[in-house]
């Protein structure tokens, strides 16, 4: 923080607090009023009494002024002074984050002696990794895992990068980043509306004849070097499989051609230096028991 800013805070603090003690004591009254005493106020026949206020109230407030003083020399609250005690969020965060990794380690690390295989079909592991997949995917993909316009689904088997767990391992250590060149300036405005009849045809869908045929030249021309000669795709390449129904982006006919006109680079981030190696290992299985 700005020394400006932190005099700033210091000054106002100090300023705020010794008014209230001000106003406190400048305004209390020690002695009892007679009864007939009234501050003058009326609404509605209703009269306001004199009265001091009761010496508990008064003690209870001066108690809280006290407190206030006392925890903002302990703790961090007066700009940038951090307090006696040197307290910060920070640490007290990392204090905790060890404490539960000491807690809970001998459990994760009999996990990670286990494959995935074996720990995907138990309860405890599969609790655990809901929580990691709610705090580290669903943002993406969906808390049912079902994904969105861009985000894969990843309940149906159709993993673009492969389904195995050392697949879904790798893509969670590594992340992923899509590669799908825009094809308007080679193809033309022609050859786009071609090759998209042709990948509207090869997943059973109405296309116009003539222009699939055109379109299937173009696909081996440029296509099917990633995609694979039938169009089944490629996890190698992250290609995904051109013949299912399934389209990341949309299957529309516009959609279709507007991925080939514009390309796609969509990006999965790395989890290697978020996630430790057995939270990892515990949410491949969770990833992998969801196509299950």
């Amino acid at each position: 923080m700005a020394s400006f800013w932190s005099m700033w805070i210091i000054v106002l603090t100090s300023v705020t607090i010794v008014g209230l003690i001000w106003v406190l004591f400048a305004n209390r009254k020690r002695e009892q009023q007679p009864a007939d005493k009234t501050t003058g106020h009326e609404y509605d026949g209703i009269q306001e009494f004199d009265n001091p206020l009761p010496a508990w109230w008064l003690y209870m407030f001066v108690i809280t002024i006290v407190w206030g003083v006392g925890y903002l020399i302990i703790y961090p609250g007066m700009g940038n002074f951090p307090g006696v005690l040197g307290w910060t969020q920070i640490q007290q965060h990392d204090r905790e984050v060890s404490a539960a990794d000491e807690r809970y380690r001998a459990m994760r690390d009999r996990y990670l002696a286990l494959s995935v295989e074996e720990i995907a079909t138990d309860p405890a592991v599969i609790k655990m990794g809901q929580r990691m997949f709610g705090n580290n995917c669903a943002q993406c993909h969906g808390a049912d895992a079902q994904g969105s316009y861009g985000f894969p689904n990843l309940t149906d088997n159709d993993w673009i990068y492969g389904g195995e767990p050392d697949a879904i391992k790798a893509t969670l250590i590594n992340g992923r980043q899509a590669v799908m060149p825009a094809w308007q300036q080679i193809l033309g405005d022609s050859g786009i509306s071609e090759a998209t009849e042709y990948l509207l045809a090869i997943n059973g869908r109405d296309a116009d004849e003539a222009l699939a045929e055109a379109g299937s030249k173009h696909f081996a021309t440029y296509c099917a070097a990633c995609h694979g000669a039938d169009g089944a795709g490629n996890p190698a390449l992250g290609a995904p499989n051109l013949t299912n129904g399934v389209w990341l982006y949309g299957g529309s006919r516009e959609q279709i051609a507007h991925s080939l006109r514009a390309g796609r680079n969509g990006q999965m981030p790395a989890f290697e230096n978020t996630l430790s190696e057995d939270k990892i290992h515990i949410l491949t299985a969770y990833v992998y028991s969801l196509g299950k």
